[in-house]
């Protein structure tokens, strides 16, 4: 499509306002991790790693960043297992109430954080009468990276059909051999990109989080709310924030370029 200089300026004009608008908070968050300046003075008269340094040894910090990564890796866990096996099931199968079934499974990541975690508080408390922890965080979690997991795979299979895995058994392969030969190489990219996603999804929630997470327990999340507004803290939840983006960045990053390489044809 051809289009006017004039038309070119403005969109790339837009473009750029676009990512200004995203990404000049995230680097004022990086540049005051290191600002010396304890009020944060704009610009930075100077830099220091001081405050990395004093992150490095926050007690406080190091709990919560190992809760976090705990959650993260058992939700990505359970959500790879399930929604593989839900992927499977309405992709190479059909029976009644398959669309719903579907509609089911995405509509967690649809729901406002808020509902969600209350409903699950609820229900974890009153019904099933289970104490909040570590535990009931990373079921709450998993009820939402299973949709990550499940969209990934099921747009996998749909792209591959099933005619390599006929061939494997009119060649004489069980289902176990069919799925640990053929099936599984062929979706291996796209569990990896599914796990990343749902890992950083995970390690960055925080709504659900305050309503399922135990006393005496905080994600990195809550750790920096928490301590957003305490002065003396205030230097480190800039670290830990930028510690934050790079975390976050690298997964999705990692996760788009496995889904760019796979759709462009490179290697599965």
């Amino acid at each position: 499509m051809t289009v006017s200089r004039t038309t070119r300026i403005a969109l790339f004009g837009a473009l750029g306002l676009g990512l200004a608008v995203i990404y000049f908070p995230l680097l004022v968050v990086l540049l005051n991790s290191v600002n010396a300046d304890t009020t944060f003075g704009w610009p930075p008269s100077r830099f220091t790693l001081e405050w990395w340094s004093r992150a490095v040894g926050n007690q406080g910090a190091l709990e919560a960043l190992w809760t976090s990564v705990r959650a993260g890796l058992a939700a990505t866990g359970i959500a790879l297992v399930l929604g593989t096996m839900a992927a499977f099931a309405l992709q190479r199968f059909r029976f009644f109430g398959r669309d719903s079934v579907s509609l089911l499974i995405i509509l967690p990541i649809a729901l406002p954080g808020i509902v969600t975690g209350i409903a699950l508080n609820n229900a974890f408390r009153t019904v099933l009468g289970i104490d909040l922890g570590l535990l009931t965080v990373v079921i709450a979690h998993a009820t939402f990276c299973i949709v990550v997991v499940f969209n990934n795979v099921i747009a996998r299979l749909r792209r591959l059909g099933g005619n390599l895995e006929e061939a494997s058994m009119d060649l004489g392969a069980n289902g176990v051999t069919t799925f640990r030969l053929v099936t599984f190489p062929m979706l291996r990219s796209a569990l990896l990109a599914g796990g990343l996603l749902a890992f950083a999804l995970s390690f960055d929630e925080i709504i659900v989080t305050t309503f399922t997470l135990g006393a005496g327990l905080e994600t990195l999340p809550i750790w920096i709310l928490n301590n957003l507004f305490r002065p003396n803290q205030a230097p480190i939840v800039n670290v830990v924030a930028a510690v934050l983006i790079v975390v976050s960045t690298v997964p999705v990053y990692l996760a788009q370029r496995l889904s760019g390489d796979t759709a462009s044809g490179g290697r599965i």
